[in-house]
C-alpha cells in the first residue's frame, strides 16, 4: 500500500494533539467561567478540580464517536483514498480556526465547527467523486436527515439554555436576593442537594450510558428504579450538606468545585469527538483498508462500508487524550483570553466594557426600558417594590475580584451541566460553548448585570460571539470544502503544501498573541505609580503626535497633488486615530484612574484632560482627510497656486510647533515653555489672516463655493488642533512637573505605597 497513506494517519494524529491544545483552549471559559469569575478558590485548585473533571469525562464518550463516521455524510459512498482526504481537510481546518478565534479572544463552537467542516468536506469530496464517474447524486452522498437534526439540535441549544439560565437564576435570586447568607442557613442544605442531584443524575446516570467501563444490565437497573435513586440521593446530599453546614463549611463552594467538574467532564464527554473523531476514524479507515491490501493486493475500489458500525473507542486513547486536554488547561496562555471575555460579559460590576454600541443594541435596550415602564403601570407598586428589593446590591458583597457571587456560579454551572449531559445522553453534539456561554448570559441578564449603564455594550458582545458563532459554521464548511477540493485535486504534493501552510500559520498566530498579551500585560503593570502613569502617557502623546502631524502633512500635500490613494490613506489612519480616543475616553479613562494608586489628584486630573484633549484633535483631524477625501472624490476643481501656497505655509507653522514640543518632551525639559504658546498665536494669527485673504478671493469671484467651504474647514480645524494641542501639552508639562516635585520629596518607588 501506498505509504503515503501512513503518512496521512500519522499527520491526523499530530493534528488530533494540536487540536486537543487548541480546543480546550477555546472551551476551558465553559468550565471555567464560574469559578474564575466568583473566585471560588485559588486558581491551582480550580484547575486541578476541572482537570479530574476532564479524565473523567474522557471515559464517556466513545458513544459520540460515531458523529465523526457516519453523522455528516454516509462513508459507503466514499473510497477509502477519498474519504482519508477528507478527514484530513476536516482536522486542517479545525485548527487552524480555531487556532484564530483563540487568539482573538472569542469562544466559538468547536461542535458547530466539527460539523460543518465535515458537512464541507464532504460536499467537495462528493462532487469530485461525482465529477470523476460522470454523474451521481449529491444527496446519495449526504446523511442530511441526521446533519439536520445534528445542527438544529445544536442551534437549539442557544435558546433553550439562555431562556433556562435566565428563569432559574430569576427565581433563585428571589429567594436568596444578593444578601443570601440570611436565607442561605435555612434553604442551603435543600439547595445544595438539588444541584448535587441534578449533576448527579445527568452527569454520572445518564452519562455513564456508551461508556466502555459500564455493563448494561447496571445501567437497566438504575432506570428502573429512577426515581427511588434520585429521591435517595436528594436526602443523601441533602443531609452531606446540612451536616457540612453545621460545621460552618461554606456549601456554595462545594456546589461551584463540583459543578466545575462536572461540567469539566460534560465537555469532554461531549467534545473530545470534536477534536480526535476524525483523526480515530482516519486510522480505523487505515487498518481496514491495510487487511483488504494484504488479501487482495488492490485498495483501488475499496468504499468504507467499515465506518457504517458502532465503535466503542479504545480507553487508553481516550485517557491520552484526556491527558493532553489536561495539559493544554494548565499550560495554555489563550485558554484566558477567551476565558477575560465570558467573564467581562456576565460581571455584575462596571469596568471597562470589551464592546461598543450598536444599533440593534440600543433598540433592544429601549425596548427593553419601555416593557419595563408598561410592566411598572400594570402590576401593583408593592409588588414590584418586593421585588425589588431581592436585587438590592450590598455594598460588600463579591469577593475581591470576583465578577459575581457565588449564587449566580452555581446556577449557571448546574443549569449548563444539565443542558450538556442531557445532550450527551442523547447523543446529540450540542455546543458546550453555545450553553454555558448563553446560560451565563441568561443569568447575567435575570440577574440585572447589564443595567442601563452597560447593556447596550453588554447585548452588542454578545450578538458579536453568536454572530461568530455563525460565520464559524460559514467559514468551517467554505475553507473545509476549499482544503478538500486542493487536497483531492492535488494528491501529495497538497498534503504537504497545506501541513507546510498550517505549520506557519499557528507560529505567526503564536506570535501575535505572545505580542498583544505582553503589551496588554506591561500596560496593567505600569499603572500603579505616577512614574508608571507619566510614563505611559508620554509614550502615548509621544506616538499620538507623530501620527497627528504625517497625517495633517500628507492631507495637505495630496491635496496639492490631488492624490486620491492618499488621500484615502490618510483618511483611514485619521478614522482609526480618532476611534481609539474616542473609545479611551469612553471606556478606560474612569476605569482607569479608579485601578491607579496616586499620591495627588492632580495627576489624575492631567490623565483625563490630555486623553479628552487627544480625542478633540483627532476630531478635527478626522474632518480635515474625510472631506479633503470626499472634494478630491468628487473631481472637484483643485486649489489655485495662492491657495496652496497658504496652506503649505500654514503647515510648516504646525511643524515647528510640534517639533519644538517633541524637543522639551524628548529632553524632559519644558523650561521657557512660553515659547510654545507663541507658537500657537502665530497659527491662530496666520489662520486669521488667510481666512481674510480666502474671502477677498470669493469676492473677487476667484473661487467656487465648494473650494471655499473646504479651505475654510482645513483653517477653522487648523485652528482647533492648534489650540488642544497646546493644552495638551500644557497638561503633559503639569502631569511631569507634579511627579517631580513628589519625588523631592519622597522617593519614586515608595509613592505606590502612600494612599
Amino acid at each position: 500500500m501506498d505509504p503515503i497513506y501512513l503518512i496521512i494517519v500519522i499527520i491526523l494524529l499530530g493534528l488530533a494533539v494540536i487540536d486537543l491544545t487548541v480546543g480546550v483552549a477555546n472551551d476551558a471559559v465553559n468550565f471555567l467561567n464560574s469559578s474564575i469569575g466568583s473566585k471560588v478558590a485559588p486558581m491551582w485548585l480550580v484547575l486541578t478540580i476541572a482537570s479530574i473533571g476532564i479524565l473523567l469525562g474522557t471515559l464517556f464518550s466513545s458513544g459520540m464517536m460515531e458523529i465523526a463516521r457516519s453523522g455528516v455524510f454516509h462513508p459507503e459512498m466514499f473510497t477509502f483514498k477519498n474519504i482519508m482526504m477528507l478527514f484530513l481537510a476536516v482536522m486542517l481546518t479545525d485548527v487552524i480556526l480555531l487556532d484564530v478565534f483563540n487568539s482573538l479572544g472569542l469562544p466559538t463552537s468547536t461542535s458547530v465547527s466539527l460539523v460543518f467542516e465535515l458537512l464541507g468536506a464532504g460536499v467537495a469530496v462528493a462532487l469530485f467523486t461525482i465529477w470523476q464517474n460522470n454523474g451521481g447524486n449529491l444527496i446519495d452522498y449526504i446523511n442530511s436527515g441526521k446533519a439536520l437534526a445534528i445542527i438544529s439540535g445544536i442551534f437549539l441549544s442557544v435558546a433553550i439554555a439562555f431562556v433556562a439560565g435566565s428563569v432559574i437564576m430569576y427565581i433563585s435570586r428571589l429567594i436568596f436576593s444578593f444578601s443570601y447568607k440570611k436565607a442561605f442557613k435555612y434553604l442551603g442544605a435543600i439547595w445544595c442537594g438539588f444541584a448535587l442531584t441534578a449533576m448527579t443524575y445527568f452527569i454520572v446516570f445518564k452519562g455513564l450510558r456508551g461508556s466502555p467501563f459500564v455493563v448494561d444490565d447496571f445501567l437497566t437497573m438504575i432506570e428502573a428504579n429512577m426515581g427511588k435513586t434520585l429521591l435517595i440521593t436528594f436526602a443523601g446530599w441533602m443531609v452531606i450538606m446540612g451536616i457540612l453546614q453545621l460545621l460552618r463549611v461554606n456549601i456554595l463552594k462545594i456546589i461551584v468545585l463540583v459543578g466545575t467538574m462536572a461540567l469539566a467532564l460534560a465537555f469532554a464527554g461531549n467534545d473530545l469527538v470534536n477534536f480526535i473523531g476524525a483523526p480515530l476514524a482516519g486510522l480505523d479507515a487505515y487498518k481496514h483498508a491495510n487487511e483488504v491490501f494484504a488479501a487482495t493486493g488492490s485498495i483501488d475500489n475499496l468504499y468504507m462500508h467499515s465506518l457504517n458500525g458502532p465503535v466503542k473507542a479504545n480507553a487508553l486513547i481516550l485517557l491520552a487524550a484526556g491527558g493532553v486536554m489536561v495539559l493544554a488547561l494548565w499550560f495554555s496562555k489563550k485558554a484566558r483570553t477567551v476565558t477575560d471575555t465570558e467573564v467581562n460579559l456576565s460581571r455584575q460590576t462596571a469596568g471597562i466594557e470589551r464592546f461598543s454600541s450598536s444599533g440593534l443594541s440600543r433598540a433592544l435596550v429601549r425596548w427593553g426600558v419601555n416593557a419595563n415602564k408598561a410592566a411598572k403601570k400594570i402590576l401593583p407598586k408593592s409588588f414590584i417594590d418586593k421585588i425589588n428589593s431581592r436585587f438590592v446590591l450590598p455594598e460588600q458583597n463579591l469577593k475581591p475580584g470576583a465578577s459575581f457571587d457565588l449564587i449566580r456560579a452555581s446556577v449557571n454551572l448546574t443549569i449548563a451541566a444539565m443542558l450538556i449531559a442531557l445532550g450527551t445522553s442523547l447523543k446529540l453534539p450540542l455546543s458546550t460553548t453555545y450553553v454555558t456561554f448563553m446560560v451565563a448570559m441568561g443569568s447575567s441578564l435575570a440577574d440585572r448585570a447589564w443595567g442601563r449603564e452597560s447593556a447596550v455594550y453588554r447585548i452588542t458582545g454578545v450578538l458579536t460571539v453568536v454572530g461568530g458563532w455563525f460565520v464559524t459554521a460559514l467559514v468551517a464548511f467554505t475553507i473545509a470544502g476549499l482544503v478538500a477540493t486542493i487536497l483531492v485535486f492535488g494528491g501529495k504534493i497538497a498534503v504537504f503544501g497545506m501541513l507546510a501552510l498550517v505549520i506557519f500559520l499557528l507560529f505567526k498566530s503564536s506570535k501575535f498573541h505572545k505580542k498583544r498579551k505582553s503589551a496588554e500585560a506591561a500596560k496593567a503593570e505600569i499603572l500603579v505609580d505616577e512614574s508608571g502613569v507619566v510614563e505611559t502617557s508620554t509614550t502615548e502623546v509621544r506616538e499620538s503626535v507623530k501620527s497627528l502631524l504625517n497625517i495633517y502633512n500628507q492631507t495637505i500635500k495630496s491635496l496639492k497633488d490631488e492624490d486620491r490613494s492618499l488621500l484615502r490613506k490618510n483618511a483611514l489612519k485619521s478614522e482609526a486615530l480618532y476611534k481609539k480616543y474616542k473609545d479611551k475616553r469612553t471606556f478606560e479613562v474612569v476605569p482607569t484612574i479608579q485601578t491607579i494608586t496616586l499620591k495627588e489628584l492632580d495627576i489624575e486630573q492631567e490623565y483625563v484632560q490630555i486623553v479628552d484633549y487627544t480625542y478633540e484633535i483627532t476630531k478635527a483631524l478626522r474632518v480635515i482627510t474625510a472631506d479633503s477625501l470626499i472634494y478630491i472624490q468628487n473631481n472637484h476643481k483643485g486649489f489655485n497656486d495662492d491657495q496652496e501656497a497658504d496652506l503649505e505655509e500654514l503647515s510648516n507653522h504646525m511643524i515647528k510647533l510640534y517639533e519644538t514640543f517633541m524637543q522639551k518632551l524628548d529632553e524632559n525639559d519644558y523650561s521657557k515653555f512660553s515659547v510654545i504658546s507663541e507658537l500657537r498665536d502665530e497659527i491662530l494669527e496666520k489662520c486669521a489672516e488667510l481666512t481674510r485673504k480666502q474671502i477677498q478671493r470669493v469676492k473677487r469671484q476667484e473661487c467656487g463655493t465648494r473650494n471655499s467651504i473646504l479651505f475654510m474647514t482645513i483653517l477653522n480645524e487648523t485652528k482647533n488642533i492648534a489650540l488642544q494641542s497646546v493644552n495638551l501639552m500644557k497638561s503633559q508639562r503639569n502631569m511631569y512637573k507634579t511627579v517631580k516635585r513628589n519625588a523631592e520629596k519622597i522617593p519614586l518607588k515608595e509613592v505606590a505605597t502612600v494612599s
